[in-house]
Order: C-alpha cells, then structure tokens, then sequence
C-alpha cells in the first residue's frame, strides 16, 4: 500500500502478508552517515511546536518514500527537558486524522500523558505543559491513538526525549551530543516495489507483530556513524513495532551500559549482547581508542507463537519479513568508523555512576494479576482477522469506556503479568517501575535498573507505586508494547487516586 494523504487515513489491514518486492526500481544500500536529529530543548521557558506532517523523505537510491513526522519529514527531534521546570509545546495535527504525543516514560499526571483519550485532531493545535521531576533518562514519545498506534509509528510519528539533571553530579559520562554522545533510533520497515513504506498486518504478522526486512537507524539504512577514538555513549531506542534486537559488535567487544529506560544505572555493567524489544532502551558505552572499524549487528528475532500452533502456522509464520542474515540468522544494524578529527573527551568509566535513581519504593499493599491473552475473548481469532479486538487482558479487550483497575496514589503493589504463546513486551503509563523476577529467576534491579517496559517471559513480576493521578477522563494505560497486539485489543485502563 503506497503511503499517501488518502492511504494514511484509509484504515490498514487489507492485503497479503509480504509485497512483492522483486525487479526494484532502486537500491536499499547502507553506509549513509548517520543523521543526528535536530534538538528541541524545552528547557528554561521555551515554548516548543511539534506538529504532525506528512512528508517526502531519501531513504532509498531512486526512490522518495512518503512518510510522516513530527514537525519533519521523518519521525522528530529530539526533545530535552529539564527535571524541576515545567516543559511547554504546542502540538499541532496537519494530517487528517487524529494523532496524539504519548510522553513514553515521563512520570506526569493522566491529563499530560498523550494517550488515546487525548487526541490531537486534524488542523488542531493544543497546547502541552509537561512537570517534569524524575532522573535523568533516555525516553521517546510516540503517537498513541486507539487501533492505529502500529501505523502511526511504523510510518514515523516517534522521536526521541531526553530527560537532564540540572542538579545531580557529574557523572563522568560523554555528552557531547552528536559527537560522544548518539542517538540511535532503531527501526526495520518494509519497501515495496516503487520504494513506498508497506504496512499491511495481517494473519501470522498481526499474531506475531509486524516486521521488516530493512534496519534503519535514525531513519537511514544500515548508516555509518563517525565517533572519536576513545568512549562513546550510545543512546539505544527499540523503536520498532514488534522485532526484538540482540545487539552486539562483530569483533566481540565488551561494552558498558549505564542506562536503562528509567535512568542511569548505579554501576556500568559489562556485556557483548544487549537485548531490547520494543520500546525498551538503554544507554551504554563503547571504547572506540582501537581506531577499529566495527559493524553493530543483531541476532535474529526468534519470538513466534507459530512453531506450537500446527504446522500450516509455522510455515506462514517463516513467511514473516526478516533482514539479510548470515546462515546463523545475524544481521547489520549500522557500521561505526573512527574520526581522527574527533576529540574523545572520556577515556575511564568511575566504578559508581553519579546521579544514578536510588528507588525507594516501600513494602508493597497488594499484588495484580494480568494475563496476556493471544485469542481474546468471545472468538478472539474470528474477530481478529474479521478487523476487530481478538487479544485481551485477563480475557477484556481494551474498550475507551471501560476502566480496569483503580490504583490508590501512593501505594506500592506487586503486578504479576503472565504472557501467553510468546514474549511480550509489557509497559505500563505514568511511573517506573523494579523488576523483581522474569521467567521464573529473581532479578538484581541494580543490574536492570528502573524499566517501564518488561519482556515477560512466561511470567513477570514487578515492584510499582504511581506518584501521579489519572481520572476516568484521561486514564493510565498498561499494554503489550508489540503494536499490532495492542491495537488488537492487548491493552487496558487505570486511574490513580
């Protein structure tokens, strides 16, 4: 389906599996260098416009791909804010449908929150105050309206937000942005035959999660980024719908991450494979002092419920879109290279991280119970490829009228989420949140730091209070963050108070 002003209206859905993407009129090559977004910093009283657009944008040799953003061709800028001020922004709508900006990961008020209950509607412009009080954090904001969040961010309403401390200590990290200190966006997207963006979940890829075949990162394929020979700070967002990254380096190199989705680790952890799924990110570090030329690459995303539900599933499921791999299934995600005419300004990592949260959550009052269900309710499967709601939460598909669960302001509880037939990516609005245990094995949270999304394997538990209210009006969502399976109906409602 070519993405137009017509078609980004027309509701998605209808179609094959894959396109047919032989005898193309271009070339999806990498080795572009890496684009840096623009920076819109909030910060000090600035009043900031995000405004949702359709766009042109270069992704391939030969072809302009339609496509949109926020206040860019191309998903958005990156947005700073400050802990202690209030950040202001008009949002606007020129698309002719609604939208919204979801604050991912801030801890503001229901109201603030930029979910489904709060629409930006075409021609509109609201205007948006964000209190911000919560550590320093690599976070993103994305649109977030019902049953059309997997095509908005698949066709580019996303960016990148960045949360800073005015007043914690320095931490020692690089900070340069866009020399030491990158952003990384990563996406895989799928291009069809005169080089138009393809979304058309359907059957195994709206049981799976929509996936592409081409890796962009910042909105490019496969770049290259230009880094000092000495530490840098890779700023890692899983921006994609539904594929699950093993990040790594083709020499083997160790790495350090500091960061997690809800701030800065107390400690740098070492590591050679750093796995995301969507909307997880994380901060590390990466000793570039070789000069070496080096390659990011993933390992393949394994996540199906298709190989334990017959045979004619598992085939459709191996029709799923996936990247140009090696006989072990690992792909390139971009190329690092070293510029002599950079600066490394970092050259050690301290044994503690300044400014790192120290959470104290307090004994826990209750404890929840949620079941991601793959089949819904009431012929969940019928319903699904019949365009309706077939996966639920404790067996209730998400509907805007219905409130879930009342949570009391204040009080620490125990979530325990269970996942079914596969891993799912479960966050949860308006807080951060400890993970206590995954896949049946207790967890350090100085090890995984504060996170507000969990891959549950099986079964998840986790530590979580909210510190912000939520009414009836513009209440707290908790979903699975593969976007197809929330549009589907994998997502519900609750208010704090």
């Amino acid at each position: 389906m070519q993405f137009t002003r017509r078609s980004f209206i027309k509701a998605t859905g209808a179609g094959v599996f894959l396109p047919a993407i032989i005898g193309r009129a271009w070339a999806a090559e990498g080795g572009v260098p890496l684009p840096i977004p623009e920076v819109m910093d909030l910060g000090s009283g600035t009043m900031g416009e995000l405004t949702a657009q359709l766009g042109s944008s270069q992704m391939l040799q030969g072809a302009s791909t339609e496509t949109a953003g926020y206040s860019q061709a191309y998903s958005g800028p990156v947005i700073r804010v400050k802990r202690g001020e209030t950040a202001r922004a008009k949002l606007g709508n020129t698309i002719a449908e609604p939208i919204s900006v979801h604050w991912h990961g801030l801890h503001i008020e229901g109201h603030q929150d930029g979910g489904p209950h709060s629409p930006v509607n075409p021609n509109e412009v609201i205007d948006a105050a964000l209190d911000i009080d919560q550590p320093a954090a690599t976070l993103w904001y994305h649109s977030h309206i019902m049953d059309r969040t997997g095509a908005h961010v698949w066709y580019g309403l996303a960016g990148m937000l960045l949360v800073d401390d005015p007043d914690a200590a320095d931490n020692g990290l690089p900070s340069t942005y866009g020399e030491d200190d990158l952003p990384l966006v990563v996406q895989d997207r799928i291009f069809g035959s005169n080089g138009e963006l393809v979304y058309e979940p359907r059957g195994p890829s709206q049981m799976m999660g929509y996936r592409g075949n081409e890796i962009l990162v910042n909105g490019a394929i496969r770049p290259e980024a230009s880094v000092p020979a000495g530490m840098v700070r890779l700023r890692i967002l899983n921006g994609s719908n539904a594929r699950i990254y093993h990040f790594g380096f083709e020499d083997g190199r160790t790495f350090m991450q500091v960061g997690a989705d809800g701030g800065l680790l107390p400690s740098p952890t070492p590591m050679n494979t750093l796995t995301l799924s969507p909307a997880e990110r994380a901060e590390i570090i990466v000793d570039f002092s070789d000069g070496a030329a080096v390659r990011m690459l993933s390992g393949p995303d394994n996540n199906s419920p298709m190989g334990g539900m017959g045979g004619g599933m598992g085939r459709m499921g191996g029709m799923m879109a996936s990247p140009q791999s090696d006989a072990n299934g690992v792909f390139e995600v971009m190329r690092f290279a070293v510029n002599s005419s950079l600066t490394a300004k970092v050259s050690t990592l301290a044994s503690t991280i300044a400014g790192a949260p120290v959470p104290d959550f307090g004994a826990p009052v209750r404890r929840r119970s949620f079941q991601l269900n793959m089949m819904g309710g009431g012929g969940g499967m019928m319903r699904m490829m019949g365009g309706g709601h077939g996966m639920s939460i404790n067996g209730e598909s998400m509907e805007m009228s219905v409130i879930n669960e009342q949570v009391a302001l204040g009080e620490t509880e125990i979530w325990e989420i269970t996942g079914e037939e596969m891993l799912h990516p479960f966050h949860v609005h308006g807080t951060s949140f400890q993970v206590l245990s995954n896949g049946g094995r207790a967890v350090d949270p100085a090890q995984t730091g504060l996170k507000d999304v969990v891959l549950v394997d099986g079964k998840a538990e986790i530590l979580v209070r909210f510190d912000r209210t939520a009414d009836a009006a513009t209440p707290y969502m908790y979903h699975c963050h593969i976007l197809e399976h929330e549009d589907l109906g994998m997502m519900g409602q609750f208010t704090v108070a």
